[in-house]
């Protein structure tokens, strides 16, 4: 298993391949389609995105279920961000030509998150702040403190895909 911190730095993410599974730590931003068609207000050099609104948090939780949403949802606004700085994204399902394209371009890196899991994978958040859109409910942008999430590379910076390729 391979272990990971943001902010991610190029030299790492290279040495990521497809079908690798990592272990992130560090601190990831929530941000889905309602959050892309603002804008995403902080420097993106480093950053890894998570596609996930995460639900209401119980008591005595972090954060409630936090499970990935499908990724293709964003790929209008991918390319551009990625070209801001932005490192990696977490999500799940194949992205389009033009984000692996971008992916390949930008030296950048796409992780699967286990779907379906929300409710378990909440246990790798260790702090939730908001950052900012409250308006927009759970699909607001927050800052996720988390401790060896884990996680699936699916796209490398070489463009090698699970999708197309398997593992």
């Amino acid at each position: 298993m391979i272990r990971i911190t943001t902010p991610l730095k190029k030299e790492e993410i290279v040495k990521l391949k497809a079908g690798e599974e990592v272990f992130l730590s560090g601190i990831i931003y929530t941000a889905r389609d309602q959050a892309h068609k603002k804008s995403i207000p902080f420097d993106l050099e480093g950053v890894v995105i998570y596609y996930c609104a995460p639900t209401r948090t119980m008591p005595g939780q972090i954060i409630g279920a936090c499970g990935p949403t499908t990724s293709r949802r964003m790929d209008n606004f991918t390319p551009s961000l990625l070209k801001a700085g932005l490192s990696g994204m977490i999500g799940k399902g194949n992205r389009s030509k033009e984000v692996v394209d971008a992916i390949k371009k930008q030296k950048a890196v796409y992780f699967l998150a286990y779907a379906g899991c929300g409710a378990l994978i909440n246990k790798y958040v260790k702090n939730k702040k908001l950052i900012a859109y409250p308006e927009l409910g759970p699909e607001a942008i927050y800052a996720l403190e988390v401790k060896d999430f884990p996680l699936i590379v699916a796209i490398d910076s070489q463009g090698r895909n699970i999708y197309k390729n398997g593992v």
